[in-house]
């Protein structure tokens, strides 16, 4: 995608017309639509781009020889990490401005979740068929783990720059992860109902 398209957007909040959005980008509002069929497809694809890099750089964060708990804290201090990146508080405002978009358009709240999903594929597939406690993790087990963990991350990320995250470095990323991933049944829930 072009980085003009997404500096652009990145920069115009939801009530930017398409055609703003456009004549910035030097494009037509018909190659807009061409290339992603609306605004909201524009956003979607957007936010791919932003997040492929970034889920990139966490498999080379995690190796593969680590055991389940070695590589969720390999996580935790490569998300803390970024936590100090220099685009940072960008990132989080991005991140509030898309969750603002999306809660007041519950199709592109829909498409972004679909995307998000897709993107966390990796995610799974790093944590997938890692040793724990004697077993070997499932898809389902890593689908559970990557919810747990980004619910996590996401609400530490914001603290830490709004100062509600005191002592919150590394270290405690990586202790607060290796918690939930040791203390958390990584059991398939339907199979507990059974």
């Amino acid at each position: 995608m072009a980085p003009t398209v997404w500096r652009v957007t990145r920069d115009a909040r939801y009530r930017a017309k398409l055609d703003e959005i456009a004549e910035r980008a030097d494009l037509t509002t018909g190659a807009i639509y061409s290339l992603f069929g609306s605004k909201n497809g524009l956003v979607v694809a957007l936010v791919a781009d932003y997040l492929r890099p970034y889920y990139e750089e966490i498999e080379q964060a995690v190796p593969a020889e680590l055991d389940l708990l070695e590589a969720v804290d390999a996580f935790a201090r490569y998300y803390r990490r970024s936590c100090d990146a220099p685009d940072a508080l960008s990132g989080l405002s991005l991140q509030i401005t898309l969750l603002d978009m999306a809660l007041h358009d519950p199709d592109l709240g829909s498409q972004l979740a679909t995307s998000i999903r897709a993107q966390e594929n990796h995610l799974i597939a790093l944590f997938t068929g890692r040793s724990h406690s004697g077993s070997v993790v499932t898809s389902q087990q890593a689908q559970r783990l990557t919810t747990a963990l980004r619910a996590l991350f996401v609400g530490l990320s914001q603290g830490v720059p709004l100062g509600l995250a005191p002592g919150a470095d590394e270290q405690y990323f990586a202790d607060v992860a290796r918690a939930l991933a040791s203390g958390m049944s990584l059991t398939d829930h339907d199979a507990d109902a059974s």
